[in-house]
């Protein structure tokens, strides 16, 4: 597994806010600006009411484009979907706990396929549904919006966020697991700077942090912004 997923502060765009009819192009501009992983959201229409990529477009990019492939599986039939981005090649999935039946099943099964693998959690899913899993997971991802509604003005972050992401951070560090915390949902640099390192390793950034419009320099700002705070820690 690259050494990348080890890093402090590591940050994670999010494919879909990128502009998809350019998307090699793009994420090309991401990875010279000296970014390691992408986000890559895949949605079936059902889990939310939105469906903005195809699992043809990842493999493709997959093939053109050495990152990270960090994947949050929103979707109601997991198990098709997880045989194909194992398939494709993918570094990590993330799927949602409320939508699977058997989450300890499936943990084993990712991790048997040699990939990473952990859970991702809706706003107002308790952490307690980690209680006899956190040990498998990979990493846990905290949705701090409601999935699926990113593109809506009237969703913001929810105002149990902090919490949330502390209570994860103490459940973690009382079990003594390696499970790394991601955060999803309107982050912005006052989030990153926040939580680094002491209680987020994986930051998913989108339009509060990047500008698809000139993403190159955006996309520089934001790696000169997490170098400088590293440096200060």
């Amino acid at each position: 597994m690259h050494e990348s997923w080890n890093d402090r502060c590591i940050i994670t765009p999010s494919l879909i806010t990128l502009d998809l009819c350019n998307l090699e192009q793009q994420v090309h501009i991401l990875k010279d600006a000296g970014m390691t992983h992408l986000h890559v959201d895949i949605l079936d229409g059902y889990f939310s009411p939105s469906f903005p990529l195809g699992l043809e477009a990842v493999k493709q990019l997959r093939d053109r484009i050495d990152l990270e492939f960090d994947v949050h599986l929103m979707v109601k039939e997991q198990q098709y979907f997880v045989d194909e981005l194992i398939s494709i090649g993918v570094q990590q999935i993330l799927f949602h706990v409320e939508e699977e039946s058997h989450v300890d099943n499936m943990l084993n099964y990712i991790r048997g396929k040699g990939v990473r693998a952990g859970l991702a959690l809706k706003p107002a899913t308790s952490l307690t549904s980690l209680d006899y899993v956190l040990d498998k997971c990979d990493a846990v991802l905290l949705m701090l919006i409601n999935p699926g509604y990113a593109g809506s003005r009237s969703e913001s972050k929810v105002p149990y966020a902090h919490k949330k992401i502390m209570d994860l951070r103490s459940l973690i560090d009382q079990r003594q697991t390696s499970t790394l915390i991601s955060i999803d949902g309107r982050i912005s640099l006052d989030d990153i700077q926040t939580y680094t390192p002491q209680f987020v390793d994986m930051f998913v950034t989108g339009s509060t942090c990047l500008n698809r419009n000139d993403l190159a320099q955006s996309a520089v700002s934001l790696m000169k912004f997490r170098e400088d705070l590293l440096h200060t820690i």
